[in-house]
């Protein structure tokens, strides 16, 4: 096992996960690479969370209480990329509380992207059609026969499938006729009684069974017959496989540019593409290709993390949180404040990515937040860096800075912030372990190490 199995296995697990300690990379590098990421892909074959640890220590529909749940499962779930997909698709198929305000069914939807996130794209869309916070979000549940709102038609086609200059104005008014009765159920009112679900339901009664021409094809097509058409168009595969290198490959220019701006890697889009067509839509076997690809082995540091990939890499560097704990409710709000708050994004398009993460406000929250939380020396990922580190004994101010830039990813880091780590090393003299006073005086120079390393440009990076 060597330095470039360690690191292909952290690269993966940045982006296929939400990052992972050094045991957990020296395990996954044993495992070896295309392994690893056939188990990702393949999550059934590695157990779930515990439910009941779920239900006993997270229960309740307020909101930080949910969104610590999430962060429970991405911190600790071994479906790591089950996980990642249901983060990549809510970001994606941009649903808001601001909007919704029912929290029950934003946490069903995420737990629905977490059930059939790898699966085929036709059931994805079918699924997120039927959704109860998707269809309110869209306004769907006012979708009539005779009186069509186009909401979720413009969306599905627009944001969600194809994109701009694939279609007609007169194929969203179709789709639109098409998902007419895509409603739900009202639920219980919240006060006095608490959540209950809504549940989907097609109302016979409002549904336009009438003829629709829908992308050159006409028929009196359902919402089913939409989706379909939809996943077998040139257009779509191009669309969600650019949204996929976005996501895991590196930062793409913003989707209303697309019609505009080409791909970064056109031919990394044409792969995709063709993995897309050849598993008959399958997203595993599409991610299976992404990651087993060259473009992506060699896109390592190409993208700006994302707030919540930011917070959960931090948390498992310092590797706390392992078991459940009520305060992990606090990372809702963090999130938030660098720019990124779960189940609420601010538009149907979702979030900004790569740079506009990153501001003056926003680039000082996570600074904080990272020096803040490698600070502990007496957090569980940080004794095992010291230890480490201890039993290896760093001839010189350069292997230590090797050693921590190491462990802390291993991250690659410029010239300029090398140089800058070495002075700081070089400033305190050679470390001694010897006796409590010298392991003390030690570990605190480890610790501002770490500190200085979390807070360079490049630990932005994934």
């Amino acid at each position: 096992m060597g330095e470039n199995g360690i690191a292909d296995a952290a690269h993966l697990m940045r982006r296929a996960g939400f990052g992972a300690s050094r045991s957990e990379l020296e395990e996954y590098a044993r495992i070896g690479y295309d392994d690893l990421v056939d188990m990702l892909v393949e999550p059934e074959g590695v157990p779930d969370v515990d439910q009941d640890i779920i239900e006993r220590y997270y229960f309740g529909e307020h909101y930080n209480i949910r969104v610590g749940e999430w962060f429970y499962r991405m911190l600790n779930s071994k479906r790591q990329l089950q996980e990642k997909m249901a983060l990549f698709w809510h970001h994606v198929f941009a649903t808001g509380l601001a909007k919704n305000e029912h929290m029950l069914s934003a946490s069903n939807q995420i737990e629905m992207f977490r059930l059939v996130g790898l699966s085929n794209l036709r059931e994805i869309l079918t699924e997120l059609s039927r959704d109860p916070a998707m269809i309110f979000w869209l306004d769907n549940n006012e979708n009539r026969k005779g009186e069509p709102n186009e909401n979720y038609g413009r969306e599905l086609l627009e944001l969600f499938s194809m994109g701009v200059g694939s279609y007609t104005e007169q194929d969203i008014k179709m789709a639109a006729r098409a998902f007419t009765g895509w409603t739900f159920t009202q639920p219980v009112p919240l006060y006095p009684h608490g959540y209950y679900p809504a549940r989907f339901v097609k109302r016979s009664d409002y549904h336009d069974d009438g003829a629709k021409t829908f992308l050159g094809a006409t028929g009196a097509f359902d919402g089913e017959d939409i989706i379909g058409m939809i996943v077998e168009q040139p257009a779509t595969p191009v669309f969600i496989s650019r949204h996929l290198y976005n996501f895991f490959v590196a930062d793409e220019p913003q989707v209303p540019a697309w019609p505009i701006e080409p791909p970064r890697d056109p031919e990394a889009i044409r792969t995709l593409t063709a993995a897309y067509f050849e598993s008959g839509g399958e997203m595993r076997e599409v991610m299976r290709v992404l990651f087993k690809s060259d473009f992506f082995k060699h896109a390592r540091f190409a993208r700006v993390k994302s707030p919540t990939e930011l917070v959960t890499g931090v948390l498992k560097l310092v590797g706390t949180y392992r078991d459940p704990d009520p305060d992990l409710m606090q990372y809702a709000s963090v999130t938030a404040l660098m720019g990124q708050e779960l189940l609420n994004p601010p538009t149907v398009e979702g979030w900004h990515t790569g740079r506009e993460w990153i501001d003056g406000g926003t680039m000082n929250e996570r600074i904080n937040f990272a020096a803040d939380e490698v600070s502990d020396a007496g957090k569980p990922g940080i004794r095992e860096i010291v230890a480490r580190i201890e039993a290896d004994m760093p001839a010189s101010a350069e292997d230590l800075v090797h050693r921590c830039l190491d462990l802390a990813g291993p991250l690659e880091v410029g010239e300029d912030t090398r140089s800058a780590l070495r002075g700081y090393a070089e400033s305190c003299g050679e470390l001694d372990f010897a006796g409590d006073e010298g392991r003390k005086h030690a570990s605190t120079r480890i610790v501002n190490m770490l500190r200085l390393i979390v807070s360079t440009t490049e630990y932005q990076l994934a």
